[in-house]
């Protein structure tokens, strides 16, 4: 087997993160965590058509602190999803693909998760 002394392609270690790509992986894992948090409603629904006990079972569940922290967690990953999304759309279009404004919209849509998320659960409370 020949090989080149040919030097290899960065990699991830070489790179310091930063906004861009760190809410690049972040889309990617919020992704994961609305499908998990699928489940849960899923289940929800199931124990709604199934009867009052079991209904009565999952609600006591997700009334929990655990139940609590986890639909809160996953009501800030759908809003957080949801707006890089739209953010992605914006570049698709070919808007704000210059660095000011790629940081922008970053945190554009960090400070709107954060203020949604509070919004709709201060309405939930």
């Amino acid at each position: 087997m020949v090989t080149d002394n040919r030097p290899l392609s960065p990699h991830l270690q070489v790179y310091r993160p930063q906004l861009t790509s760190t809410m690049s992986i972040a889309h990617r894992l919020t992704g994961v965590l609305i499908s998990l948090g699928m489940v849960v409603i899923i289940a929800w629904v199931v124990a709604l058509a199934a009867g009052p006990e079991a209904y009565a079972t999952v609600t006591a569940w997700l009334g929990t602190p655990v139940g609590l922290i986890a639909l809160f967690l996953w009501t800030a990953a759908l809003l957080y999803h949801l707006l890089n999304g739209i953010r992605h759309l914006l570049w698709d279009a070919g808007w704000l693909l210059e660095l000011k404004g790629a940081y922008a919209s970053g945190w554009t849509v960090l400070v709107l998760t954060v203020v949604l998320t509070v919004i709709v659960w201060g309405g939930l409370l």
